[in-house]
């Protein structure tokens, strides 16, 4: 089996296993609507001191799409068993290969998202003051600014530091 890891990937990860993180995370998409991977990805850009351009919703359609298409479904399959699963070792077995078929569907979302890097229509350096909060602010304008300053707040202290010269 190929290993298509990215370095998003790995930097999701730790992240996401970060005491907080997980359920910060949830909440937002739970309650927020908002796209996890899409979450992860601006607090990678952010370590790298980089941000959203001016295209970022044009170039990240297909990231979208995919999640739509793909990661939504089998998510709402996977919930939709929760309650069987409890009672039923076959609906179990089904629901765990949903998990893990839900995860690989969010890794292909973050290899694609790892891709915008490159594209200046989705991505630029971050210009003095700029932080993960402004970002928040471009992607999620219907978030609160209590809301956004809380998520920049959590993420910050507990995300790796940034290379020198990057925040």
């Amino acid at each position: 089996m190929t290993d298509h890891s990215t370095q998003l990937w790995h930097y999701a990860l730790r992240l996401y296993a970060k005491d907080g993180v997980q359920a910060l995370c949830l909440d937002l998409q739970e309650n927020a609507g908002l796209d996890v991977c899409e979450l992860l990805w601006l607090c990678w850009l952010d370590q790298q001191g980089l941000t959203l351009n001016n295209d970022w919703e044009a170039a990240l359609a297909g990231v979208r799409r995919w999640q739509h298409d793909m990661t939504l479904p089998l998510r709402r399959c996977r919930q939709a068993l929760k309650g069987t699963a409890a009672h039923s070792p076959l609906a179990h077995g089904i629901r765990e290969q949903l998990k893990v078929d839900e995860l690989d569907s969010e890794r292909e979302a973050l290899t694609r998202l790892d891709a915008l890097k490159a594209q200046e229509n989705a991505v630029r350096r971050k210009a003095h003051g700029e932080s993960l909060e402004t970002s928040l602010a471009r992607w999620a304008p219907g978030l609160s600014l209590d809301s956004r300053r809380l998520v920049a707040r959590t993420l910050a202290q507990i995300q790796p530091h940034a290379e020198p010269g990057t925040s």
